[in-house]
């Protein structure tokens, strides 16, 4: 078995075929968790979570980017965000559904600020609905699921968020850095105060080093997976739209550089991930 920890079937990209999607995942032994980045994604997260009679779990929250709006165009995707502030009743009535594990993906990312706008301004939005939704989670006792991306060559965005979650006690309650790219030495802080991370496809195909030495300080006892699909497919499937039965190329690199067998990886990544969501 496998736990896919970070999904996005719940995007349009999988509008046409997301329940089938989701069975192909479960018939091959993977588990599956879909994770909002808005009001909308996040209903449809918990809808499609309610589908199924287990095996497929839904983590609701705001992006950061989604904080203000703003077009993205990168490698994989090109959009135009929609402006929304974090509403903590409705998130909270849908956070209480039995299917709901966690709260995010919530976070910093600095990365993809605008050129137009006012840094501090857009920081502040950022920083408010990370704040909410930490608050939500210990509320709730759900997982905290976290996004950082900072700016280029930078750890400014992960500083940030170690600084924040220190301030709101989050070492005494769980949470995952998904798909962490940042420097060891933040990462090593970010273990330091319990929390997992999470590796996804780029380890598959990351060309600068980084990811290896995360993989390589992270224990065995603090790692999971994820696809982050429809992104970050992995070898040997780039250039398809990534699905949850991805998450095996991911897990089966991840072996090779922990030194241990898939099997070994697929038990320890998915009891980690249980107890992470409190399963």
């Amino acid at each position: 078995m496998l736990f896919d920890t970070h999904a996005h079937v719940n995007f349009n990209a999988f509008q046409e075929d997301a329940k089938e999607t989701l069975q192909r995942a479960l018939d091959e032994g993977v588990w599956v968790n879909n994770v909002g980045t808005q009001i909308q994604t996040s209903k449809q997260a918990v809808k499609l979570a309610n589908q199924f009679e287990e095996g497929v779990l839904a983590t609701i929250g705001l992006h950061p980017v989604h904080t203000y709006s703003q077009h993205l165009d990168e490698e994989e995707t090109s959009f135009q965000t929609r402006e929304e502030k974090f509403n903590y009743d409705d998130y909270r009535a849908l956070a209480e559904n039995p299917k709901v594990v966690g709260i995010g993906e919530c976070g910093l990312d600095y990365y993809r600020l605008p050129n137009d706008d006012d840094y501090d301004k857009v920081k502040g939005l950022q920083k408010s609905a990370f704040l909410q939704q930490i608050k939500l989670a210990k509320e709730l006792d759900k997982a905290l699921v976290v996004h950082s991306r900072s700016t280029k060559d930078t750890d400014d965005a992960c500083e940030d968020i170690l600084d924040i979650l220190k301030e709101q006690g989050v070492e005494n309650h769980r949470f995952v850095l998904h798909s962490y790219t940042g420097s060891p030495e933040v990462l090593q802080k970010f273990l330091g105060l319990g929390g997992y991370v999470s590796f996804n496809g780029i380890i598959t195909f990351d060309k600068t080093g980084n990811i290896e030495k995360l993989v390589n300080l992270a224990s065995l006892d603090k790692i999971l997976v994820e696809t982050d699909c429809p992104y970050l497919t992995p070898v040997p499937n780039r250039g398809k739209r990534n699905e949850p039965s991805f998450v095996k190329y991911t897990a089966e690199h991840l072996a090779k550089l922990k030194g241990v067998s898939f099997d070994e990886i697929s038990e320890i990544t998915t009891n980690n991930a249980k107890k992470l969501f409190k399963l």
